[in-house]
């Protein structure tokens, strides 16, 4: 009998979130995500981390998250100023959602080189 990864499942897939599963966001579709987030009154995040620590220990933050910040271009300048500085790190944009003390939305944006 064949084991799961033997026969392929979507459990042998390694993903680094649920859209992980998708087809790759387009620029327009990632602002649309963080356009959402904003629209929840969450509080956008941006973490990083290299491809070979990405699945063993919690990820760097990017500066403190944007607490009461509501402009799209901003979040958007940060994203691109963390892949700059971190290019061969995966980065993934978080919603923290401060009513109900969780992640409200978390995805990664861009897939570093491992």
């Amino acid at each position: 009998m064949a084991t799961s990864y033997e026969m392929g499942d979507y459990q042998t897939a390694q993903t680094l979130e649920t859209f992980g599963f998708l087809p790759k966001l387009s620029q327009d579709e990632v602002h649309e995500q963080i356009a959402y987030i904003i629209a929840q009154g969450w509080s956008p995040a941006i973490e990083h981390e290299h491809p070979s620590k990405a699945f063993n220990h919690y990820w760097t933050m990017w500066k403190l998250p944007f607490f009461g910040d509501t402009d799209l271009g901003h979040v958007v300048a940060e994203l691109e100023a963390c892949r700059r500085a971190y290019p061969d790190h995966h980065i993934r944009l978080l919603g923290y959602d401060a009513y109900a003390q969780t992640q409200g939305a978390s995805f990664v944006v861009y897939e570093g080189r491992g």
